[in-house]
């Protein structure tokens, strides 16, 4: 018994010097724009380690974007979630969202400045090593991605969950200078096939390394379990966003490595 104790107690103490996940609300800017993002790290990993920049569906950052960057945490990366929006601008229905996404979609100038803006805050951090740097999103944030690689942006790569596909300005993708991963629920019905063909064409053209993964029976939004029945075309499916995390960790052991 007197060996065991002494066991025990070292037992014990391993356990509560275990990892923590660290979060912690970000305020930053973008130009005269106050933005508020999150950040979740493992306290239990030293050193710089990969970064992901995450970027919210249109209902703005939420607690899902959270929990998410909690789950990279676990998986020894520090994750940021960028605010697309500006501080305290949080959409309370889909009728306010529509507005704020409507606002960014159609000045992608404006909305390739927030992102980038999040993308610095994140390499700012001293836990970010800046040369190993990813970015996904969500619906709206999966568009914001595509945008921000659009632009020219220094990472690893993107990942794209159910994101609007279209192709604007074809041009633009000469610009991308990372891998693309393109997560996509093969019966989203808010795809039309044109822009799907239009977004492939663009990048082939442009020599980018891409792929596009497309999930059997799933629609818009398959990755987030509060959609809900509110729009119609728009459904959470377990399958596609358990496959899709999957693949997502495949890339990210691809491009970090």
């Amino acid at each position: 018994m007197k060996r065991i104790l002494p066991l025990l107690l070292a037992v014990a103490c391993a356990v509560s010097a275990q990892a923590k996940i660290v979060t912690k609300t970000v305020v930053y800017q973008q130009g005269d724009t106050p933005l508020e993002g999150y950040v979740a790290y493992d306290d239990a990993v030293a050193g710089p380690r990969p970064g992901v920049l995450i970027v919210h569906q249109w209902l703005g950052l939420t607690g899902y974007e959270k929990h998410r960057a909690e789950m990279l945490a676990q998986l020894g990366y520090v994750a940021f979630c960028a605010d697309i929006y500006g501080q305290g601008v949080r959409p309370q229905n889909i009728q306010e969202a529509g507005v704020q996404a409507t606002k960014y979609k159609t000045d992608r100038t404006l909305l390739r400045a927030r992102v980038n803006a999040g993308l610095a805050e994140l390499k700012k951090n001293e836990l970010a090593d800046p040369k190993r740097i990813a970015a996904i999103g969500y619906c709206f944030g999966g568009t914001t991605v595509i945008e921000l690689a659009r632009s020219g942006a220094e990472l690893n790569g993107i990942v794209s969950f159910h994101g609007g596909l279209d192709s604007p300005t074809p041009a633009d993708g000469r610009n991308i200078k990372c891998k693309v991963l393109v997560c996509h629920g093969a019966d989203d019905p808010f795809e039309k096939p044109a822009d799907l063909t239009a977004f492939e064409s663009e990048l082939r053209d442009a020599g980018v390394d891409w792929r596009l993964i497309m999930y059997g029976g799933a629609v818009h939004s398959f990755t987030q379990p509060n959609v809900g029945e509110a729009i119609p075309g728009a459904k959470y499916n377990a399958r596609a966003d358990q496959r899709s995390w999957a693949d997502m960790k495949s890339f990210f052991a691809e491009i970090f490595n």
